[in-house]
C-alpha cells in the first residue's frame, strides 16, 4: 500500500518530496474517481493543507493565485472584470462539491485537453510558479502544459501559484463560454475564452482568444487576435470570425463530437463570446 502524507508547511512539503517518488494531490477530484475500487499503491502527498498555497493576493503589477485555491474561492473572491471569464469557468467545473474541493493548480497539473481553467488562463497570459525547495521558477502556461496529461513539472518540484499580469488599460474585460452535452457535470466539447482591453478612444488595444477541447493543448488564435486589434468592440467584428480562422485547431473525432462539429462550434462560440463582451 502507498503512504499518504499531508504536510502543513512548505518546509514539511519539501521534506516529503525529497523522501521519494510520490503523487502530489491538490483536491483529488480526478485522482480518486479514476481509482475507484483499486488499492492505493503509490505514495501520495496531499498539499491542500500547506499554508501559503491558497488564496488570491494582489500586487502592484500582478495577482498571485495560490495553487490550492479552490474554484469556490475564485467564485467568491472580489476581483475586477478581467477575471469574469475565470469566474464563469469556475462555475462550469463539475458541480458544487467539485468546485469546493477542486483546485486551480490541480486543474493545470492534470493537463486534460478539456480542462476548463486552461483557455481562460491562457487568455489572461498566466504564468505558473514552480518550486523545488531551493529555487523558484516561472513558466508561461503554454510552456508548462506540453500535451495530453503532460506538463513540464519535474520530480521533486511542485506548482505553487499562478501569476496573472495586470492589464495595461482600465477597460479590460473577459468572457468564457463552454459547450457540452448538458449544462453541468459534463466534459467540454468546445471552450472559448477571450480578453479585450480598450484604449481611451474605445478601440481594442489588446485581444487574446483561446480555444480549449479542440486540440491536445488549448490554443491561442493569434491571427484572429491581430485582425480584431485596433477596431472598436462592436457586433461588426463578428464578420471577421470565419471557419478559416480556426483551421489551425486539430480536434479529435470521438464519441462526444466529430472534428467538423467542433470546428463549426468553435466559430459559433467565438462569435457568441464577442456578442457578450459587446454588451458586458
Amino acid at each position: 500500500m502507498g503512504e499518504y502524507r499531508q504536510p502543513h508547511t512548505l518546509e514539511e512539503l519539501q521534506t516529503a518530496l525529497k523522501a521519494g517518488t510520490a503523487q502530489i494531490l491538490a483536491g483529488g477530484t480526478d485522482f480518486y474517481p479514476a481509482r475507484v475500487g483499486q488499492p492505493l499503491t503509490q505514495n501520495v502527498i496531499d498539499i491542500t493543507r500547506v499554508s501559503g498555497l491558497r488564496g488570491v493576493t494582489e500586487y502592484p503589477d500582478h495577482w498571485r493565485i495560490g495553487a490550492t485555491t479552490t474554484w469556490t474561492d475564485i467564485i467568491r473572491e472580489s476581483l475586477p472584470p478581467i477575471f469574469d471569464g475565470l469566474k464563469l469557468a469556475a462555475r462550469e467545473v463539475g458541480g458544487c462539491q467539485v468546485q469546493n474541493a477542486g483546485t486551480i493548480g490541480g486543474n493545470l497539473c492534470n493537463a486534460s485537453p478539456a480542462a476548463d481553467g486552461v483557455p481562460v488562463l491562457l487568455s489572461l497570459e498566466a504564468e505558473v510558479e514552480i518550486s523545488n525547495g531551493e529555487n523558484v521558477q516561472r513558466l508561461k502556461l503554454e510552456e508548462f502544459i506540453l500535451g495530453n496529461r503532460r506538463t513540464a513539472l519535474q520530480e521533486g518540484s511542485v506548482l505553487t501559484a499562478i501569476l496573472i499580469p495586470k492589464p495595461a488599460e482600465e477597460d479590460a474585460r473577459s468572457m468564457f463560454l463552454k459547450l457540452g452535452a448538458r449544462k453541468y457535470l459534463v466534459i467540454s466539447l468546445v471552450m472559448v475564452a477571450m480578453v479585450v482591453e480598450m484604449d481611451a478612444s474605445g478601440k481594442i488595444s489588446t485581444c487574446r482568444i483561446a480555444v480549449g477541447a479542440c486540440s491536445e493543448v488549448a490554443m491561442r488564435l493569434t491571427s484572429l487576435e491581430a485582425e480584431l486589434t485596433g477596431h472598436k468592440l462592436t457586433l461588426s467584428l463578428l464578420d471577421n470570425v470565419t471557419e478559416d480562422k480556426v483551421k489551425l485547431l486539430s480536434p479529435l473525432d470521438d464519441v462526444r463530437a466529430s472534428r467538423e462539429y467542433r470546428l463549426d462550434a468553435a466559430v459559433t462560440l467565438i462569435r457568441r463570446t464577442i456578442e457578450r463582451l459587446v454588451t458586458a
